[in-house]
C-alpha cells in the first residue's frame, strides 16, 4: 500500500439525505467486501496495540482486522465475540472516535482505522453466513439475576452464561434491549435484524429473559435472593427524564425525549395506524439539547413529518456533546442549529397548546467542571421561535425505585448507585453498572461495566467472604 493511501480512510456509503429523511431505514449502507479489505489493509498491526487499551471491552482489534484483511470476516466476527457479545450494535453506535480510534497510531498523521465500520462489516457477514453458537459451558450450579436488558445487563449476562451460570434477565418492558430498543432510532440501529438478533444469540447461550417485570414492584431484589439467586447485577439504566423547570413546560405539545423516542422506537408510533401508538406530529419542532439524544429526537421529528426542526443549544458548536457523525447527519437532513441560546419560557395559546419558545442569548465564559466553557447570559438579549412541538433532551437520571425498595444500597446525591472498582455496591451480593452508576453515558461504557462486573460476580460466588472484605 502506498504511504499516502495509508493515511486516507475508506468512506462508508450512505443513503442520500433527501431520501432518508422521509423514512426510518438505516442511513449508512455498510462496507462491501472490497471496501472492508481496503480499510483493513491500512492497519499497521501495532505490537503494543493502543486501540485495545482504548476499548472498554478490550477487543483484540488488530486480530479481527487482520482476519478481515485476509478474507475471513466471519472468523473476525467470532474473534470479536470472545470479548464483545454485541458487535453488530457496537459497530453502529459505539463512539469509536473518542475511544479506540482516538488512540490509533495512524491518527497522528491522518485518519485512524475505521474500527467501528469494520466491526459492523464483520458482524453483518457473520449474520449472513449464520451465527455460530459457542459450545455450551458446563453448568456450574450457580444462579445469578440481572436487572435490565440494556447493554450493561446483556453483556454481564453473556459473560456469566459463558462461564456456566444460570442467568435470568428481568426486563420492565415487553421487548428486551433497554435503551437499544426504546432510545436509539431505527435509522441508527435496526431492531429486528440487529438488536433482536444479538438478543437471540444470548438466548442460545442459555440466558433466560423474564419480560414485563418491574424490579421493585413486580418482585424485589430481596425476593430474588429468597428464590435462590446468589448474586444480582443491577443494570437498570437512567430512564427518568430531566426537564427545564421554566414557565409553560406543562403546555400541550411538550415532550421529554424519553417519551418521544420510546413512543416512536419501542412502541412503533412511526408505523401508525398499523401500530396504534399516538404521537403528536409537529410541523415546526424545537429540540432542546446538544447530545446524541437531541440529534436522535431532531432527526426523528423530520421523519415524522416536520417541515422545520430547530435544535436549540446553550453552548457553541465546539461544545456539542453529540458524536460528530450524528451532527453531520442531522445537518445534512436539514436540522437547523441555533446555538448559544437557553430557553426561558414556553408560550401557549388559549387552549394550552405550544405556540413559541423564548430563549436567552448566551456567550461563553470560563470552563465549568466538565471542561466546557460555561454559557453566560447576555443582558437583555432574547430570541423567540415560533413552534408547535417541543422535545426536551437535556439528560436523564435513574429511576429511584430499586434504591427505594432495596435496603443497604448507598446512593449518590444524583440518585446513582455507588460502586467500587469491581462494581460492588454497599450491599453484599449486589453489583451494579451502566447508566444506573454513571448517569447517562455510552453503550460501550455500559458494556465494559457489565463485563467487569461479571468477572467480579464470578469471583464473589466462588469466594463470597473474600470479595467483600
Amino acid at each position: 500500500m502506498a504511504k499516502q493511501e495509508r493515511f486516507k480512510r475508506t468512506p462508508m456509503p450512505e443513503r442520500a439525505p433527501e431520501e432518508r429523511r422521509n423514512d426510518f431505514m438505516e442511513v449508512p449502507l455498510g462496507y462491501s467486501t472490497e471496501l472492508a479489505v481496503a480499510e483493513a489493509s491500512r492497519c499497521l498491526q501495532c505490537k503494543n496495540s493502543p486501540c485495545v487499551a482504548g476499548c472498554p471491552v478490550e477487543i483484540d482489534i488488530p486480530g479481527f482486522i487482520k482476519l478481515i484483511r485476509d478474507g475471513d470476516p466471519v472468523a473476525a466476527a467470532r474473534h470479536i465475540k470472545l470479548t464483545n457479545t454485541l458487535p453488530a450494535i457496537c459497530g453502529r453506535v459505539c463512539p469509536q472516535e473518542t475511544q479506540c480510534e482516538a488512540v490509533c497510531v495512524l491518527a497522528k498523521k491522518g485518519a485512524p482505522i475505521a474500527i467501528g465500520n469494520l466491526e459492523r462489516f464483520a458482524a453483518s457477514m457473520e449474520a449472513a453466513a449464520g451465527v455460530e453458537t459457542p459450545p455450551a459451558a458446563e453448568p456450574n450450579g450457580h444462579k445469578v439475576a440481572v436487572v435490565g436488558s440494556g447493554p450493561a445487563g446483556l453483556t454481564c449476562a453473556g459473560e456469566l452464561a459463558r462461564r456456566g451460570y444460570d442467568v435470568t434477565i428481568y426486563e420492565a418492558f415487553h421487548v428486551p434491549g433497554g435503551v437499544l430498543v426504546y432510545g436509539i432510532p431505527e435509522f441508527r440501529l435496526p431492531k429486528d435484524e440487529v438488536v433482536a438478533a444479538e438478543v437471540d444469540f444470548l438466548r442460545k447461550l442459555g440466558v433466560r429473559f423474564v419480560l414485563n417485570t418491574v424490579i421493585g414492584r413486580t418482585v424485589t431484589i430481596d425476593e430474588l435472593f429468597d428464590r435462590g439467586v446468589e448474586a444480582v447485577f443491577v443494570g437498570s439504566g437512567a430512564g427518568a427524564p430531566m426537564f427545564l423547570d421554566i414557565p409553560g413546560e406543562n403546555a400541550i405539545g411538550v415532550y421529554s425525549a424519553n417519551e418521544y423516542l420510546t413512543r416512536t422506537n419501542l412502541m412503533k408510533a412511526y408505523r401508525f395506524p398499523k401500530f396504534r401508538t399516538p404521537i403528536a406530529r409537529g410541523k415546526r419542532v424545537a429540540v432542546i439539547g446538544g447530545g446524541n439524544v437531541a440529534m436522535d429526537s431532531a432527526r426523528t421529528a423530520l421523519r415524522l413529518g416536520a417541515d422545520t426542526v430547530l435544535l436549540l443549544y446553550r453552548r457553541s458548536e465546539k461544545e456539542l456533546p453529540a458524536r460528530l457523525a450524528e451532527i453531520h447527519h442531522a445537518r445534512e437532513e436539514g436540522v437547523e442549529f441555533h446555538l448559544l441560546v437557553s430557553p426561558t419560557r414556553i408560550l401557549e395559546d388559549a387552549e394550552g397548546r405550544v405556540t413559541a419558545i423564548e430563549c436567552q442569548k448566551m456567550e461563553l465564559g470560563e470552563p465549568d467542571d466538565s471542561g466546557r466553557r460555561r454559557p453566560v447570559p447576555i443582558d437583555g438579549a432574547f430570541e423567540t421561535f415560533d413552534v408547535d412541538l417541543i422535545v426536551v433532551a437535556i439528560g436523564n437520571r435513574p429511576n429511584p425505585l430499586i434504591p427505594q425498595t432495596t435496603d443497604g444500597l448507598k446512593i449518590s446525591r444524583w440518585g446513582t448507585i455507588e460502586v467500587d472498582d469491581k462494581f460492588r455496591t454497599s450491599r453484599q451480593g449486589i453489583f451494579a453498572g451502566g447508566d444506573i452508576v454513571t448517569g447517562a453515558a455510552t453503550v460501550i461504557e455500559a458494556m465494559g461495566a457489565g463485563r467487569t462486573a461479571a468477572r467480579s460476580i464470578d469471583e464473589y460466588v466462588n469466594d463470597p467472604e473474600h470479595l467483600w472484605k
